[in-house]
């Protein structure tokens, strides 16, 4: 039985001022003792190293006013990254700390001018690393402290990965930091590896069956398969790119596709946009919206291009771009976990894509079209997992949605990587405890109800945005829409973050009426609404 605790809400006070200022190169390496400190411009640069060897930074102005900012940076890849894969090619293995999102020196200067310090890990293993993060996380707050001894609160925020240990430290700790931002959150490792192994197998079934897509093998060997699948998938996401721009209403499939000649009767671009919605990656992507069509083409082929091409074009890029993370994620954790950790041998994706089949129907070539993807997907061998790496990988630390403290929630919702489902299962999770605590509360006597301190905020993608070039072929060229990619946020964004947080942790007390729609109204692109809910992870409605 839960024993609950009962604490005040949260509200909001504006913050303004600007301050650049250049991040220290900081070494791989650092000391297991003592941080080493130098000062310039009033600011105090502490280097040094937890007991588990992970490096951290310190950054401490001479107005320092008792808050600290605690960052925990995004999943890293656990193994280099040939050159040449995109997205990853060319990366070495670091573990250099970041103070703030993306070490950016406006954000570091902005918190630093207001009195503010900030800190952060770069932990002593990457990939998944969420049970150690944490434990490092803890001691670099009594570190922290140590050094500081007038310290009186700390706040922690993150993305991705580091927004999934952010809420756990929110979750295990909440005697230590006084409020959280986990922002485009990672979810339970469970259901992300699920969605993970989805798209791949998906993936490898229509368009490349030598793709091993998990199950890899120890050592240098699995390492070699997993470079090998990067290759794979992104050779077979380009051809489909090429297949599209050749012929968009009914592109080739790729000449690595094994399909049934039969099957290919449906346009490939078709299997494209089925593996996005049985796997939950969204339908709007950074540069294709799912509804635009390029201007002064005839009626009918703008109908087209709106209702099956550009779908397909967005899947592509999600795909594209959650692609190369689900290899590296899927190879990191199976060594881990020490075996096979996805299984699809009772997933029914027509039920998985029950009521999408019929939203994109168009994009699916029609019910004749669904139903041949869907019927060769069921009549193709499956992947049986280890069941005690399965095991090993559910036992990683999860969310348990009991958090006391105020937490601020942000993510786009059109996210491919973590997608919005991830945030809506932490949303949940608080949901049902808060009606639990509620209930305790009303057993007790209490006549109040206990204080909502989760903020929940979004940023949806405008209603149209794909750009056309004058001969009337999309315009990848352009910038991301918001809401689109992994965790595209601007600094105007991050800094309302970090103003709310700062509030939070001063008061206890949840952000509510008008200062608060002032705040993320200023910020741009970031939406308070308690009525809206996001597509749950696929893997919960099973």
């Amino acid at each position: 039985m839960r024993t609950f605790k009962f604490k005040r809400s949260l509200t909001l006070v504006a913050v303004s001022s600007l301050l650049s200022i250049t991040v220290v190169s900081i070494p791989t390496a650092a000391r297991a003792a003592d941080p080493a400190c130098t000062t310039a411009n009033f600011v105090t640069t502490c280097l040094g190293a937890t007991s588990d060897t992970a490096p951290y930074m310190l950054m401490t102005p001479a107005n320092f006013n008792g808050t600290v900012y605690l960052y925990s940076h995004g999943y890293r890849p656990n193994v280099p990254v040939p050159a040449g894969i995109p997205g990853y090619g060319g990366y070495t293995v670091t573990n250099t700390p970041e103070p703030a999102p993306g070490g950016n020196a406006q954000i570091i200067g902005t918190l630093l001018a207001k009195g503010y310090a900030v800190m952060g890990s770069g932990f002593a293993r990457q990939g998944w690393n969420a049970d150690s993060a944490i434990k490092t996380n803890v001691e670099l707050i009594g570190v922290f402290k140590k050094q500081y001894p007038k310290t009186t609160k700390v706040v922690a925020w993150g993305n991705s990965l580091g927004g999934f240990i952010t809420q756990a430290l929110a979750d295990q700790y909440p005697d230590l930091i006084s409020a959280a931002a986990p922002l485009c959150m990672a979810s339970d490792l469970t259901p992300l590896m699920t969605m993970a192994g989805d798209a791949l197998w998906g993936i490898k079934t229509f368009f490349d069956p030598t793709i091993k897509g998990g199950g890899y093998s120890a050592g240098t060997a699995g390492y070699a398969e997993a470079m090998g699948d990067l290759v794979k998938v992104f050779t077979a996401i380009g051809a489909m790119s090429a297949a599209i721009a050749a012929n968009p209403a009914a592109p080739a499939w790729p000449a690595t596709s094994k399909v049934p000649d039969a099957l290919k009767a449906v346009p490939s671009r078709s299997a494209l946009v089925l593996i996005a919605l049985m796997s939950g990656v969204p339908m709007q992507s950074a540069h294709f919206d799912s509804t635009s069509a390029p201007a002064g083409i005839p009626a009918s082929n703008a109908l087209s291009f709106q209702l099956a091409i550009n779908p397909a074009l967005a899947a592509l890029e999600n795909l594209a771009n959650a692609a190369a993370l689900a290899v590296l994620a899927t190879h990191d954790v199976e060594q881990q976990a020490g075996g096979a950790i996805f299984d699809n041998t009772a997933t029914d994706y027509s039920a998985r894509v029950s009521v999408e089949r019929f939203i994109w129907s168009s994009a699916l070539s029609g019910e004749a079209g669904v139903n041949a993807l869907l019927g060769y997907l069921a009549a193709v061998p499956r992947v049986k997992g280890d069941p005690a790496a399965i095991a090993k990988m559910a036992s990683l630390t999860a969310h348990t949605g009991e958090v006391e403290i105020p937490t601020i929630l942000f993510t786009g919702t059109a996210d491919p990587v973590t997608t919005p489902g991830n945030q809506q299962a932490v949303i949940d999770k608080y949901a049902e405890y808060s009606a639990e605590k509620w209930a305790a509360a009303k057993k007790a006597g209490e006549r109040k109800r206990p204080a909502n301190n989760q903020l929940v905020l979004w940023n949806f993608p405008p209603e149209k945005y794909t750009k056309f070039t004058a001969t009337g072929s999309p315009d990848t060229t352009v910038a991301a829409a918001t809401g689109t990619n992994h965790c595209n946020f601007t600094v105007s964004q991050y800094l309302a973050i970090a103003d709310l947080l700062a509030y939070a942790a001063e008061n206890g007390k949840k952000m509510s009426g008008g200062a608060l729609y002032t705040k993320i109204r200023k910020a741009g692109n970031m939406t308070f609404d308690r009525g809206y809910e996001a597509p749950r992870l696929k893997y919960y409605g099973e």
